[in-house]
């Protein structure tokens, strides 16, 4: 079942990029998202009226703290790689900038989570982090015109993912996912819609292809990538999670190639195979009752998210 749920979760959230990417020629950023998320939060809301046993015991703290958590998951994130891609970024190019998130995370899962990454995690993310490197200066020495700042747009959305991610984990009061999702989207919605509407690009274009790719958008990455990535943070813990990040780049590199002719070369392969070979480090499970240190330090496969609650 992780395997499953791995595999599912990659392809999800790389179609992300692939959607925004769709969209980048149909409407600005604050219009692709709004309209994405608008009529998702309308439904879920609905939902929420006919059902409310995801409800339950939710105080008006919880409801904050989840309303922050959307914010930053999933305004900041995707207003960062959608602005990104409209400035002329490649979709692989900033799935690849994205990929440095395993090592932040990892990073500070041990101060913040009690979450301690062992020396062969460390392994693994250094080399995931090497593969990122290897297919980033490959796609770069392609020759796209794109200012350089505009490269530095997905680190914020990154950085936001971040965030987002330990103040997940920090909390103390479990929230059923589907409550969760209602209450992100919500919150996307509301903050996307001010956007759109303060920019004056509230109004959706008439064409096809802009629906396409809206629909694309709310059912591949919302429900598939974003749901998966709240399940699988809970069921193996933020290390393992976040290690998943490093196939998004080759993977949406792949896909860019195929339906739009973006870069794919000889270094962009390499890279591909440093990547897995990352992912098999990191995931690859201790013996049974392996741990960092005699203080409590776990090795960082062992513990979730929900085992810090306790």
């Amino acid at each position: 079942m992780n395997a499953l749920l791995s595999v599912a979760f990659v392809l999800c959230w790389s179609s992300g990029f692939i959607g925004a990417k769709l969209g980048a020629g149909t409407a600005a950023a604050t219009t692709l998202l709004m309209w994405r998320f608008l009529p998702l939060a309308l439904v879920l809301l609905a939902v929420a009226a006919v059902s409310r046993t995801a409800w339950r015991g939710l105080t008006l703290r919880d409801t904050g703290r989840q309303a922050a958590i959307g914010a930053l998951s999933q305004t900041g994130y995707l207003l960062s790689v959608y602005y990104a891609i409209q400035l002329g970024v490649s979709s692989g190019t900033t799935a690849l900038i994205d990929g440095v998130q395993p090592l932040v995370a990892g990073a500070l899962a041990g101060p913040l989570l009690r979450q301690y990454v062992s020396r062969r995690q460390w392994l693994g993310l250094w080399l995931g982090l090497a593969g990122v490197a290897t297919v980033t200066t490959a796609d770069a020495a392609a020759g796209a015109d794109v200012a350089w700042w505009a490269y530095l747009v997905p680190f914020l959305g990154m950085l936001s993912l971040v965030a987002a991610t330990f103040l997940e984990g920090r909390s103390r009061t479990p929230v059923a996912p589907r409550a969760a999702l209602t209450i992100h989207c919500v919150t996307s919605a509301v903050l996307f819609a001010g956007l759109a509407l303060g920019t004056g690009s509230a109004a959706p274009p008439a064409g096809g292809s802009f629906w396409l790719a809206t629909a694309w958008l709310v059912v591949l990455p919302t429900f598939g990538g974003y749901g998966l990535y709240w399940l699988i943070l809970r069921r193996s813990g933020v290390t393992e999670v976040n290690t998943l990040m490093f196939l998004m780049a080759p993977v949406t590199a792949v896909w860019g190639a195929l339906m739009f002719g973006e870069h794919f070369g000889v270094q962009t392969a390499v890279g591909l195979v440093v990547g897995l070979a990352a992912v098999a480090v990191v995931r690859h499970r201790a013996r049974p009752g392996v741990v960092a240190s005699s203080a409590g330090r776990r090795d960082a496969t062992v513990p979730s998210v929900s085992a810090t609650r306790r």
